[in-house]
């Protein structure tokens, strides 16, 4: 695990905590971005008048995006830092403690914007920091209650016969929304409609991915694919039937190598029983009262 500095005004710090945990950097540090690594561990230092560190995270994925989101980008109507990440509250001190409350070190140096700090300043300042959450206004998706009526057929079918392209795209909306995602079918991007994509907020580009193939044309979800991850860096899926995955790796491994080790291949029987499972685990909680 890496640790790294990330240096922000109050005012941006507010707005990426208020917008669901994102955060940007410019096309000048993209080398610093490239070395971001998910699960790596972010300290949040606020500028004058805060003028110290008021929280901790970890980066839980990194993705391009194009649309304006701090008020500076808004008021100037362009997007100034377009390498953005998304990552998990560990603790942050409430807004109206981050003066008092704020920790300071010699070991820092936040002039760099975004900078890697030692192992040993990493740990030391993750460890003094209180475990008091900041009071996010993310708006979780609705509770899902019953099955959808669509479902119902696709979910108590045997394997054979295969449930259709539109099913799938349905249960992989429903499993999206338990993860507590912003998700939907038929996506509008510049070369086409996504099957279906995961969003953790509005304002954020798809984070997940998923072209449904039932005997389709595999090259062309591919081609999707590939741009999905090119524009926005997204965890990219590819649903097919289990005969179909020799016909995908062939591909993967010639015409789009590229996004080979990025890419994964889910068959059409997983997706039902990854929804029954995601659906028994939360009704579980539910009924614990967790």
């Amino acid at each position: 695990m890496n640790y790294w500095l990330v240096v922000g005004s109050p005012e941006n710090w507010k707005t990426a905590l208020e917008k669901g945990n994102i955060w940007g950097l410019k096309e000048t540090q993209r080398r610093w971005w490239e070395s971001l690594n998910e699960d790596d561990a972010l300290l949040f230092y606020a500028t004058r008048p805060v003028g110290g560190v008021i929280g901790c995270g970890i980066v839980r994925t990194k993705f391009k995006q194009n649309r304006p989101l701090w008020p500076q980008e808004l008021r100037e109507r362009r997007v100034i830092w377009p390498l953005r990440f998304e990552f998990d509250i560990e603790s942050c001190l409430p807004l109206d403690k981050w003066i008092a409350g704020k920790l300071v070190s010699k070991e820092l140096w936040p002039r760099g914007g975004f900078q890697q700090v030692s192992q040993r300043t990493g740990e030391k300042l993750f460890s003094s920091l209180s475990p008091a959450r900041y009071p996010t206004q993310v708006v979780e998706p609705p509770y899902i209650g019953e099955i959808p009526t669509e479902l119902v057929s696709a979910l108590g079918k045997t394997k054979e016969p295969l449930p259709s392209h539109d099913e799938l795209k349905g249960i992989l909306v429903e499993v999206g929304k338990l993860q507590k995602f912003i998700a939907e079918s038929e996506y509008l991007c510049d070369i086409g409609r996504l099957d279906v994509v995961w969003r953790r907020v509005e304002l954020s580009v798809p984070t997940y991915v998923f072209e449904v193939q039932v005997g389709g044309d595999i090259y062309h979800a591919l081609a999707k694919l590939k741009h999905a991850f090119d524009l926005w860096n997204s965890h990219i899926y590819l649903v097919v039937p289990q005969a179909d995955f020799n016909k995908a790796e062939n591909l993967l491994s010639g015409t789009f190598h590229e996004i080979s080790p990025q890419i994964k291949l889910i068959e059409l029987d997983k997706v039902e029983e990854l929804y029954k499972r995601k659906r028994a685990y939360l009704d579980f909680e539910k009924e614990l009262g967790i």
